[in-house]
């Protein structure tokens, strides 16, 4: 048995792209191998991290789109790990929804199937295209509430997408975290690297940083691909 382990997940650099509500990400040294040596004898080297918790690939608590819900740290960590498909939606315009019948399309096409329990990835080709761009925030496909709740039905647990959002930018009802709220799940965004893992079917990991009433968290996610 060999395993090969894809990663899913975007760097974390000081002028990385964030929504303008964000806290903006700045990394600063927070003391120099030159100190530490003179200090304590030994060379080691710190910086410090400001960041939004939601700007880089990261996945939402539940308690970010429903008051009552659990918090990053009370959220069980099942959420973020297990058996994991990725559909290809990357022949969808980025101005259109994603719609129930783009989801059947593409999962007949992967040859798989969707059982409960499962996260199921949705590549749209945005980070290969907009990545750094003006329309990075703004022009990009998202989830029609139809086709979330058809996944939200079948069982699936976590939602990504190598989007910002999983909504449509012009969507006002939010409707992709508006499902996330009714069926008590959460969703990944801001994944990348998703043409290679499409149509197949993979161990998904994606854990979160123990926040205390974190509203969701950056991850490191990856899939590992068993032959």
């Amino acid at each position: 048995m060999t395993s090969k382990i894809v990663d899913l997940s975007q760097e974390i650099f000081q002028g990385m792209p964030v929504l303008p509500v964000q806290q903006q990400t700045v990394i600063f040294p927070n003391v120099s191998h030159e100190v530490t040596k003179r200090k304590l004898g030994f060379e080691f080297a710190r910086n410090n991290l400001l960041i939004n918790e939601h700007s880089p690939t990261h996945s939402d608590a539940i308690y970010e789109y429903d008051p009552e819900g659990p918090t990053i740290d009370e959220m069980d960590l099942d959420s973020f790990y297990g058996p994991a498909i990725c559909l290809d939606v990357s022949h969808l315009s980025p101005d259109v929804y994603i719609k129930r019948q783009d989801l059947k399309e593409a999962l007949k096409q992967s040859g798989q199937t969707i059982e409960e329990g499962d996260i199921v990835l949705l590549y749209t080709g945005h980070y290969e295209r907009s990545y750094g761009t003006e329309e990075w925030f703004n022009r990009h496909s998202g989830l029609h509430y139809l086709a979330a709740k058809w996944l939200a039905e079948l069982g699936v647990k976590n939602i990504g997408i190598d989007a910002p959002s999983i909504d449509h930018p012009r969507d006002s009802k939010y409707s992709g975290h508006l499902v996330c709220r009714e069926f008590q799940i959460t969703n990944t965004e801001n994944l990348c690297n998703l043409q290679k893992v499409i149509n197949t079917r993979f161990l998904y990991m994606g854990f979160p940083l123990k926040i205390r009433n974190g509203t969701g968290s950056p991850i490191r996610a990856v899939a590992l691909l068993i032959d």
